[in-house]
């Protein structure tokens, strides 16, 4: 069977309630149909891409083929998560775009140094916020090749695309 668009999550790690509303929004009418899960906290990040405690159950909870990560979380920072998702074997090559509202060069170089693929300044408002979620959903979801696709279609022709690998960066 051929790989589907929503067999590729995505996670979006941010504890803003207004940011998860308008970016859910912003997917909606892009429509991209890949899921997209959300969790509010650096902890919650680590919990769900460790498979600990209420994420266990991968049927439930699957890895993400792409995350979105903010810098500025409770708990945890984001570049802690960033950290902690390089030092993975099996999260390696998960792509991560950070989206966050931080311009400090010590940020963008820190996030970079950890394997960051992409650094995104959040758009102030919503129209800068759908271009934004439309180019990653170009980029990430429909013409990058990556390595989980790759290998998940390999001997099968498909007209789908898989999620980028972690040596790819762009939007």
């Amino acid at each position: 069977m051929p790989l589907q668009l929503t067999d590729f999550t995505i996670l979006m790690v941010e504890d803003d309630p207004n940011d998860i509303l308008l970016t859910q929004r912003a997917f909606m009418l892009a429509s991209l149909v890949n899921p997209l899960r959300v969790v509010r906290d650096g902890e919650e990040a680590i919990n769900y891409l460790g498979g600990r405690d209420a994420y266990v159950d991968r049927t439930r909870y699957p890895l993400p083929s792409l995350v979105l990560l903010d810098l500025k979380l409770p708990r945890k920072s984001g570049l802690e998560v960033l950290e902690f998702l390089r030092a993975q074997p099996s999260l390696k090559q998960t792509p991560v775009i950070v989206l966050t509202s931080s311009q400090e060069s010590s940020d963008i170089q820190r996030a970079y140094m950890l394997g960051a693929n992409s650094y995104l300044l959040k758009p102030v408002g919503f129209d800068g916020l759908l271009e934004m979620v439309k180019a990653i959903g170009m980029y990430w979801v429909i013409l990058n090749q990556g390595p989980d696709r790759a290998l998940a279609n390999s001997g099968r022709a498909s007209g789908l695309h898989a999620p980028p690998s972690s040596s790819s960066r762009a939007p």
